[in-house]
């Protein structure tokens, strides 16, 4: 299959790595002086330095030749980019074939799950969907196991590209449920930034397991509110992605709760990530959801509160700790 991958950051590459291996992929990059330099050296040193990229994969910034004859266009932009860069495929005058994207988040000030912008801009008839799950880009790059979700309201669809992007080291299951599989993405990112503040205060292995617990409740209450299924919210692209995402020394969002502990800035913190930490942007959406849907998500308010409202980390967790006690599961 020909499938082209937009975005060369550090997830985009190493799935063009990964798929390359069995198909004829070619990875766009916007910065022309990119990917001179990675055709020169077959490395992505801006975002993914430790990966050697495949003698067969092809490289190109010329957006309109890099979508010639591909069946398949994979999106790895940021979610602030969702939906300028559909607005792009729709205005390129191909045929679409199938599109799938694999960013993390809602999308700011609306609040839309990706899936949602899709359908706004695309033409009628696209089949497209989303391919989520625990996925650090340098293990999958590395060819280390991994299994992912696709999900897709076009279940042909996500059956079929499923079965096409599986290979021994990559899993991917597919899924109809779009909503659980976006909301489980985008929501676990927040509770790795709280879950990287619990450790960044060295509150031990008992409280992250706390936290990712009650992490995973909030993340199935705004789930199933938004219309997703509790199977998807604990599994791959719910539980499986908190697991990974609070716990792995790669998870940038992590990393950002660990350096608040530090009490270093937010702007300090995405600064010397120098990539984008979904997390971040995720939260303000979250908050607002939950608010407008009348969802209960403390941990969620609470990181909000010190990313947007300057509250220390501490005292962050104190609130959380000092929580009046209640049943674990309630009606």
């Amino acid at each position: 299959m020909n499938i082209t991958v937009i975005g060369a950051g550090a997830w985009g590459t190493a799935l063009a790595i990964s798929l390359a291996a069995q198909h004829r992929v070619t990875l766009w990059a916007r910065d022309a002086e990119q990917v001179a330099l990675m055709r020169a050296t077959r490395c992505n040193q801006r975002y993914l330095p430790d990966a050697t990229l495949p003698d067969n994969l092809l490289l190109s910034s010329d957006f309109s030749a890099a979508l010639v004859d591909a069946r398949l266009i994979i999106l790895s932009v940021p979610t602030a980019a969702l939906r300028a860069t559909l607005k792009r495929l729709a205005a390129s005058g191909i045929d679409l074939p199938g599109v799938v994207w694999l960013c993390k988040g809602f999308e700011a000030d609306t609040s839309l799950l990706p899936h949602q912008v899709a359908e706004q801009v695309l033409p009628e008839g696209i089949a497209s969907g989303v391919l989520s799950g625990p996925s650090f880009a340098l293990e999958v790059a590395r060819g280390l196991p991994t299994a992912l979700v696709l999900a897709s309201s076009d279940e042909a669809f996500a059956q079929r590209t499923a079965q096409a992007l599986h290979h021994a080291r990559l899993r991917v299951y597919a899924s109809n449920d779009v909503i659980g599989v976006e909301v489980g993405g985008a929501v676990k990112n927040v509770m790795a930034i709280a879950a990287g503040v619990c450790d960044g205060m060295k509150l031990g292995n008992n409280a992250r397991a706390a936290l990712m617990t009650r992490g995973l409740a909030e993340i199935t209450r705004l789930g199933l509110k938004l219309g997703g299924r509790p199977e998807t919210l604990g599994g791959l692209s719910g539980a499986g992605d908190l697991i990974l995402t609070c716990t792995g020394d790669l998870s940038r969002n992590r990393r950002v709760g660990l350096l608040l502990a530090q009490k270093q800035s937010v702007d300090e913190i995405l600064h010397k990530l120098g990539h984008v930490a979904e997390g971040v942007y995720a939260v303000r959406e979250v908050h607002s959801l939950a608010r407008r849907l009348g969802v209960d998500m403390p941990i969620s308010e609470a990181v909000y509160q010190v990313l947007y409202e300057h509250v220390p980390a501490a005292e962050m967790v104190a609130t959380l700790l000092n929580r009046t006690t209640s049943l674990e599961f309630s009606q």
